[in-house]
């Protein structure tokens, strides 16, 4: 865990010097019945994927620590470079796996908006940029914006 401001603006300062390549998400959503358990006991992590590009956006792209390109090479490129997987451009004959976002367009984090199993989320009620209009998995719209 983040353990304050200082290690914060370390990490931030590693992504704006690219000493660190790559953004991820620990997406690990648990049923509410799993989490209401005494801290020890209760598995580990919470919706982090749905999040991750309005909080990058806002956090890194908004302050000037990161451009919006770096930001998304960080999130799809680098990654898939890093574990040598042929994804993340946007080519001929490549999978087409894309997100198409509004970068002006607002979105409020709320607990009925996830479609994770889960909301267990700290930034309930954050108002986030770059809301997410379509998503495509292998060609296919798995996802469009009403």
């Amino acid at each position: 865990p983040l353990r304050g401001k200082r290690d914060v603006e370390t990490l931030k300062e590693g992504l704006k010097d690219a000493t660190i390549d790559v953004i991820v998400t620990d997406h690990a959503p648990h049923l509410v019945e799993e989490k209401e358990k005494e801290y020890n006991a209760a598995p580990f992590g919470m919706v982090g994927l749905e999040t991750a590009l309005g909080l990058v956006i806002k956090e890194l792209v908004q302050t000037g620590t990161l451009t919006l390109m770096e930001a998304i090479a960080k999130l799809t490129i680098n990654p898939a470079r890093v574990l040598r997987i042929n994804r993340g451009l946007v080519k001929e004959g490549a999978r087409a796996n894309l997100t198409i976002f509004d970068l002006e367009k607002k979105w409020l984090v709320t607990e009925d908006g996830f479609f994770s199993k889960s909301n267990n989320s700290p930034f309930l009620g954050w108002e986030l940029p770059g809301k997410v209009e379509w998503t495509i998995v292998g060609g296919k719209v798995v996802y469009q914006d009403d």
